[in-house]
């Protein structure tokens, strides 16, 4: 019979932070429902049906193809053994921290009007391929650059994950590549595959960075862009309501559909050597997809760091504003990843000390608002809800997007700590009540040696999502109060692309160094406490 440690203080804290969360989630729904009640703005002409319906064409679009990506570079990286087979899957890894704004600005320095593409077009021969950057074929490319690159990593663990024994038994029977994906990989697939789709969707559903450099105009405007301009240059607060309210129904009718399906756990770790070698044209085929999606995924990002780190960086670093702006993004995306630790922490102790299954479900769905309550959204909700209190938006900022960006990261650092920690206490249960360990002696003794790396990939996640968070400083950002990815926006929107393409590249720069690094250093940390 399964025996946790006796935990009443954890489960308390874990009690009062869910309750807490879940007040603050209420009190964002209250702002927005009280301002739509209210009447505040002027009668709004806002075509909801056509946005949903955008909203929803794009992030369906995306789905599909994202999930088609994917499943074809995990099945190649599979199969395939070449020197610097771990970098290449580390940096597919690393599509889920990678700046959104970034990979759009790349893209634009590819495909756009004045990109790689179209000079050397016009220089061959004297054509050009005119702007398939932006509009919904931009948007499609860059998501699917992303999360195709997201959905690859999952569906490779999926893949790793298959017993060798079965893999023999394959061989053994002298399967085709065909037959064994049907017979061996689909059956490993197919349970991931709805859980994942769901998720690709409501990130594509409440994408705003790349629909907003990306978009082309109204016509493929979303949700989120357009509440962002109904409040930012509007201010048409009624309007910037019912948009919000739509997507909060659309999101949760989503979230309640995959609730039911299983839960995907986020991969980061390292991918076992291949086992099953193809030949033949299946081999040929791999090598294609898996140079084609490396050149796909790579070569924006390339183009940022080119662009970027030219002639334009002097002027850019030379500048006060940059300094205070990339103050500010540091600040705040530490104490964003340190806040999202403690309330990861604490929630993930709480889960884990308990047997209850109700409560264990109930601990758990505070950390996933985000994910009905997107960021622009959220931001909506605080901004009204500061404006209602009393409070100048001015003042309020920093904090507001500090605990917006830690309620973004959240559901990424329960997937990665939660797992864990309650495989700990199941396991290690026994023997904790046995030598009559504290809680803290529990954490200090036990735990935290076997998270080190846990912790380190928390911290990363948090502190990278809150470094090229474009969503929650959107509504909050004022001249005197910017972020790095603000700064960039604002210098695109200023047509000094020398300066965004800067910004990009330190940017893109940062998060890879915190990615790489902080994982790394927080496995030594808890190495050295063993």
């Amino acid at each position: 019979m399964l025996t946790l440690p006796h935990r009443p203080a954890r489960i308390a804290t874990a009690i009062a932070l869910a309750t807490a969360i879940a007040l603050l989630i209420a009190l964002v729904l209250w702002a927005i429902l009280a301002a739509a009640t209210g009447g505040e703005g002027s009668a709004s002409r806002i075509d909801i049906p056509h946005l949903l319906r955008m909203t929803s064409i794009q992030a369906g679009l995306t789905t599909v193809l994202s999930i088609a990506v994917g499943m074809a570079l995990a099945w190649a990286l599979n199969r395939l053994r070449f020197p610097g087979r771990d970098l290449v899957v580390g940096l597919f890894a690393s599509a889920i921290v990678t700046p959104g704004m970034v990979v759009a600005f790349g893209l634009l320095s590819i495909w756009g009007r004045n990109g790689w593409i179209n000079q050397a077009s016009e220089k061959l021969f004297g054509l050009s391929i005119g702007n398939p950057a932006f509009g919904l074929s931009g948007i499609l490319l860059a998501h699917v650059v992303l999360d195709g690159a997201f959905a690859a990593r999952i569906m490779l663990a999926r893949l790793d994950a298959i017993p060798s024994t079965r893999l023999k038994t394959g061989q053994s029977l002298g399967l085709t590549p065909w037959r064994r994906f049907t017979i061996i990989d689909w059956p490993a697939l197919r349970g991931t595959v709805p859980g994942l789709a769901a998720i690709i969707f409501l990130l594509a559903f409440t994408s705003f960075p790349i629909v907003l450099l990306l978009g082309g105009g109204p016509a493929n405007q979303t949700l989120e862009v357009a509440i962002y301009a109904a409040v930012r240059q509007d201010f048409d607060l009624a309007g910037a309501v019912r948009l919000a309210a739509t997507q909060i129904a659309v999101c949760s009718l989503v979230i309640m559909a995959a609730s039911a399906l299983a839960p995907i756990p986020t991969s980061f770790g390292a991918s076992t050597a291949p086992r099953w070698r193809d030949r033949g044209f299946a081999r040929m085929l791999q090598m294609l997809v898996l140079a084609l999606c490396t050149i796909g995924f790579v070569l924006p990002l390339l183009s940022v760091l080119i662009d970027g780190l030219g002639a334009g960086v002097g002027r850019v670093v030379a500048q006060p504003a940059f300094w205070w702006a990339t103050a500010s993004s540091l600040v705040i995306g530490t104490a964003s990843a340190l806040l999202t630790l403690l309330l990861a922490l604490a929630l993930a102790l709480g889960r884990g000390a308990t047997g209850n299954g109700v409560l264990r479900t109930l601990l758990g769905m505070p950390a996933f608002a985000y994910l009905a309550v997107p960021a622009v959204v959220l931001s909506l909700g605080f901004f009204l809800a500061v404006r209602q209190l009393g409070f100048a938006p001015a003042v309020a900022a920093p904090y507001v997007v500090i605990l917006a960006n830690s309620l973004l990261a959240l559901p990424f650092a329960m997937a990665t700590l939660g797992p864990p920690l309650e495989a700990i206490a199941h396991s290690r249960g026994k023997l904790i009540r046995s030598l009559g360990l504290s809680g803290w002696r529990q954490f200090t003794l036990v735990e935290y040696p076997l998270l080190g790396r846990d912790i380190g990939v928390m911290l990363a996640l948090a502190f990278c999502f809150s470094l090229g968070d474009l969503g929650v400083i959107a509504l909050f950002g004022t001249q005197d109060f910017q972020t790095l990815p603000l700064m960039m926006f604002r210098a695109l929107g200023s047509y000094r692309g020398n300066d965004a393409a800067a910004i990009a590249a330190i940017l893109l720069i940062g998060t890879i160094v915190a990615f790489v690094g902080l994982p790394r250093l927080f496995e030594r940390i808890a190495d050295a406490a063993r």
